[in-house]
């Protein structure tokens, strides 16, 4: 399958974590934190540099992962909001880049995540928040039109503090807007915080929709609001890799799985915690 990783894990200094990368093995990368900017920030001339280091290593861009939409409340979201328009100006932004990379993907979240928003025998009326996916639905509604304007896929991240949390909730999105060119990034460690069971649970709900898929492992307890990264396979996620994996081949998965380097051992750094993980990331999904 296709493997990569997101750059800024391994280090901001861009150049630098391309050498990483390079000698790990790996064909893909996805953009998120280059230097000492967020992707989508950059001068059209860093632009051009960006692009002259990935071709001198022979590398493909699977993926742009600016937080657009991110740590937004969406039931209070108005489309003429500056809010919004700040949001929806940088996924423009982020289309332009992609292009400019040769890059089928840009990523953008769900706002902050609702626990409740359906109920029925009196939820409705006491505990859920019954505006917060009629705005959803309107936000993406919008990208999707972007989206096809530019020919391009944008695909929601399944985020632990998001709206879309999970694969379930992926589906129906995805369902209820009815747009080719709007994704999901199936965060799979990320699902964990709203306890799904990630397979076969959440990979049978997520499978036909699909973009780009997120690897990290982690230990997950919601109950302690708590998460513990892990050395991949080492963590709650451990029990479904190899089940996954299959999956993913049985049904002929065409997308970038992207190791998110996020785990750094006690003492270590973020590229120690790489390095750690990339063999059994290899092993499983390559």
């Amino acid at each position: 399958m296709k493997l990569g990783v997101i750059t800024d894990g391994i280090s901001r200094d861009f150049e630098y974590a391309l050498g990483v990368i390079e000698e790990a093995g790996l064909e893909y990368i996805e953009l998120q934190f280059l230097w000492d900017k967020e992707i989508g920030e950059q001068t059209d001339e860093e632009v051009q540099k960006i692009k002259e280091l990935i071709h001198s290593y022979n590398l493909k861009v699977s993926c742009l992962s600016r937080h657009i939409f991110n740590g937004i409340n969406i039931s209070k979201l108005e489309i003429r909001d500056p809010t919004y328009k700040k949001h929806f100006n940088a996924l423009k932004c982020n289309i332009e880049i992609a292009k400019e990379l040769d890059c089928p993907l840009v990523r953008t979240f769900s706002g902050n995540r609702e626990v409740i928003m359906f109920g029925t025998n009196g939820a409705e009326k006491w505990v859920s928040n019954n505006t917060a996916w009629p705005k959803l639905l309107n936000l993406m509604k919008s990208i999707a039109k972007l989206a096809e304007d530019e020919d391009i896929i944008v695909a929601i991240e399944t985020g632990n503090n998001s709206v879309i949390c999970s694969a379930y909730l992926a589906r129906k999105l995805i369902d209820e807007v009815g747009s080719e060119h709007l994704g999901i990034i199936w965060d799979i460690s990320n699902t964990l915080s709203c306890c799904e069971i990630p397979y076969p649970d959440g990979y049978e709900q997520i499978q036909p929709v699909i973009s780009h898929i997120h690897l990290k492992d982690a230990e997950v307890y919601p109950n302690k609001a708590t998460v513990h990264f892990r050395e991949l396979g080492k963590g709650h996620l451990g029990l479904y890799l190899e089940n996954i994996a299959k999956a993913l081949k049985r049904d002929n998965y065409n997308g970038v799985i992207s190791y998110e380097s996020v785990y750094a051992p006690d003492g270590g750094t973020f590229e120690d915690g790489f390095r750690a993980s990339i063999p059994t990331f290899k092993k499983i999904f390559g």
